[in-house]
């Protein structure tokens, strides 16, 4: 098989909303019988959102790694208290599931816990880790580093550049292989502050878990009436969804050897079909993209970002 038509593994992000339990059953048994290979799991948003706890997120992965897929545990982007920097240590003390590093302290506490140390399983960086350069990139390749999910910002040329696929950053763990947020609403910003609580006029400490009112978040439209950005919790998003189902040669020339999709409440299932469709099996472009387009969908699909643009637009490709 040639660097060109490589095939591109599907990773499922983590969910960045609070879902009711059954949904939150009901999605991951879709996932389970899914073309996806690799499942993100944890609460990377709000600590109050406690549906489940993290020896429930252990019991999925263990039901889900029964199911043939690979399970990482990924941290919290935002550690703000005592009791979620003790959910961050019981995930990096635990030694059966590899960890997804949310931010900065999530490597100090890794380190602690002896994850980093030379013959453990490598970590993977997460998206909101500041990983712009090659040199960063290195450096967290010598921590044990073995997957990195360049910033949501980051074009596909600057991955080629940072991470190339005939050049890659090498350390002790092995090779550092690309994973590149392919599909979904971009998480763009964080903050200490509940946004969602605000809206509805309400503290952060008793925000009364409104956000469990919005499958999908809550939506934010401009004066003149469009979709502009999405309240979730702390968090800020993009309205419209990320895709880059029609960029496999860009992402395989990018470097990129995954993909990663983000969760959202509807159609979800097929949008996986589509991608390994897509990517891997030749459904063509034109194809794979009109049945995106009559989906249910939470948003329209734009692609700015991978190509140096206004995330908000669609690039010609």
């Amino acid at each position: 098989m040639t660097q060109d038509d490589r095939a591109l593994e599907l990773t499922v992000g983590p969910l960045q909303y609070w879902w009711a339990r059954p949904q939150m059953m009901a999605f991951y048994a879709e996932v389970a019988d899914s073309a996806a290979r690799r499942v993100v799991l944890g609460e990377v948003v709000c600590s109050r959102r406690n549906e489940y706890k993290v020896d429930d997120w252990l019991a999925l992965a263990r039901d889900l790694k029964a199911a043939g897929k690979e399970v990482v545990l990924a941290t919290q982007a935002l550690v703000m208290s005592e009791a979620e920097l003790r959910t961050l240590r019981r995930i990096a003390e635990q030694d059966e599931f590899a960890v997804e590093a949310g931010d900065a302290s999530a490597l100090r506490v890794l380190w602690q816990a002896g994850q980093l140390r030379p013959g453990r399983a490598g970590f993977t960086i997460g998206p909101h880790i500041n990983v712009y350069s090659r040199e960063a990139l290195q450096e967290h390749a010598a921590l044990g580093a073995t997957r990195w999910v360049p910033p949501l910002e980051l074009a596909l040329d600057a991955t080629a550049r940072i991470n190339p696929p005939d050049d890659p950053v090498v350390g002790p763990a092995g090779v550092v292989r690309s994973e590149v947020f392919a599909f979904g609403r971009m998480p763009l910003a964080f903050s200490a502050r509940c946004f969602t609580a605000r809206h509805h006029r309400l503290n952060k400490d008793e925000c009364e878990f409104r956000c469990q009112d919005d499958a999908d978040g809550l939506l934010l439209k401009t004066s003149e009436g469009d979709a502009f950005l999405v309240l979730n919790g702390i968090q800020t998003q993009s309205a419209a969804l990320h895709c880059l189902i029609g960029e496999a040669q860009a992402l395989r020339a990018a470097g990129a050897s995954a993909v990663r999709l983000s969760p959202c409440s509807r159609g979800f299932a097929r949008v996986i079909e589509l991608f390994d469709a897509a990517l891997n099996r030749g459904l063509a472009v034109d194809e794979a993209r009109a049945e995106l387009a009559v989906l249910d969908l939470p948003g329209e699909l734009v692609n700015g970002f991978a190509h140096r643009q206004p995330g908000m637009q669609v690039a010609a490709v």
